[in-house]
């Protein structure tokens, strides 16, 4: 009875301490390093204006912190484990290598999206590039990670960005 009586407000501490924890989002993870990229429009008006109305999650992903210097036009999110990979969007970048006029799209949430798969590099995750805005936003996503990322992204690129004619490439 007396073992009852002390295990128990004991077990309700532990149990309160892991909820809070848990609920304060408190992560061990690391800040994710990203290389440099060329995007010559990163600090344009109209990438300043996607990444400050990006979401602090897409789906079970959330924000991550970047090392310093953090490239610009750039923001990550993360599950809270090690070992997983990000999703990174990056903003203001050229033209995608193969988005010309025969490319196939796909609408998600009114945005067009260029999908590259990194399959063929043998890297487990896509890029998909909104090629209808005024800037290319690209938005990388590890396999396995369902449609929610793109969807949640989606649905920023499309309240900051207005839509634009596509400006594919030409076939070669």
């Amino acid at each position: 009875m007396i073992a009852t009586a002390v295990a128990l407000p004991v077990a309700l501490l532990v149990g309160v301490i892991v909820a809070a924890v848990t609920v304060s989002g408190n992560s061990t993870r690391p800040p994710e390093a990203l290389g440099p990229v060329d995007a010559p429009a990163a600090e344009s008006a109209d990438c300043t204006s996607l990444l400050d109305s990006l979401p602090d999650s897409l789906g079970d992903y959330r924000s991550a912190e970047l090392v310093e210097p953090a490239p610009a036009g750039a923001r990550a999110w993360a599950l809270d484990d090690d070992e997983s990979e990000p999703v990174v969007l990056r903003c203001g970048l050229n033209r995608p290598d193969g988005f010309d006029i025969a490319a196939p799209l796909q609408v998600v949430n009114d945005v067009q999206w260029f999908e590259v798969s990194g399959a063929e590099s043998g890297i487990d995750a896509s890029t998909w590039y909104a090629v209808d805005r005024a800037v290319y936003v690209a938005v990388t996503i590890p396999g396995g990670s369902g449609p929610t990322p793109l969807q949640d992204a989606s649905n920023a690129v499309s309240a900051a960005l207005p839509q634009t004619p596509l400006d594919p490439a030409p076939l070669r």
